[in-house]
């Protein structure tokens, strides 16, 4: 079960992920076509941009998860015995988890406040809570995910350099 929701949820963050790029270039396309044939470009591209922006980057952090490219310090991945990767590994997805919920729960709380306070972009007029709410949801998504593989590491998509039992015999 646990297999499936992390498919399904890879496809959805895919698709929303692509959906937003295909927005940004088509934003960007549109306001160099009119600053070229009129003069003058489009007001309101830039912020719809830098929204599609934020969606692309939130949702993207789901994608090199689950793909096992997000980045992580690796100076210390051989100081310790190989014997212990397995439990190195666990913890090390615990300690994203927990860090992804509590980066998900600030931001809940940012995007609570922006929604109470009825705050509106400078350039349209339109609440900012909306976009604001993507930064809570995809770091819940990416806490759940390695609160799975925390849990399962077989489900993980590991890099084979951090969890290497004998890093000395590679050629």
């Amino acid at each position: 079960m646990a297999k499936q929701f992390l498919q399904a949820l890879g496809r959805i963050e895919r698709v929303i992920t692509t959906t937003a790029f295909a927005l940004l270039i088509a934003t960007i396309f549109l306001d160099v076509f009119s600053r070229e044939i009129t003069g003058v470009g489009l007001h309101w591209a830039r912020q719809a941009g830098v929204y599609a922006n934020i969606v692309v980057v939130m949702f993207g952090l789901g994608l090199a998860s689950a793909g096992g490219n997000h980045l992580r310090p690796r100076f210390a991945d051989n100081w310790l015995p190989a014997r212990w990767n397995p439990i190195l590994i666990r913890l090390q997805d615990g300690l994203m988890s927990a860090f992804c919920l509590f980066a998900g729960a600030a931001g809940a709380q940012l995007t609570w406040e922006s929604m109470w306070l009825g705050e509106r972009s400078a350039l349209l007029p339109v609440l900012i809570w909306p976009i604001l709410l993507v930064i809570p949801l995809a770091f819940v998504l990416v806490g759940i995910r390695h609160a799975i593989y925390a849990s399962s590491p077989a489900l993980s998509p590991r890099d084979p350099l951090s969890i290497d039992p004998d890093p000395v015999s590679h050629d």
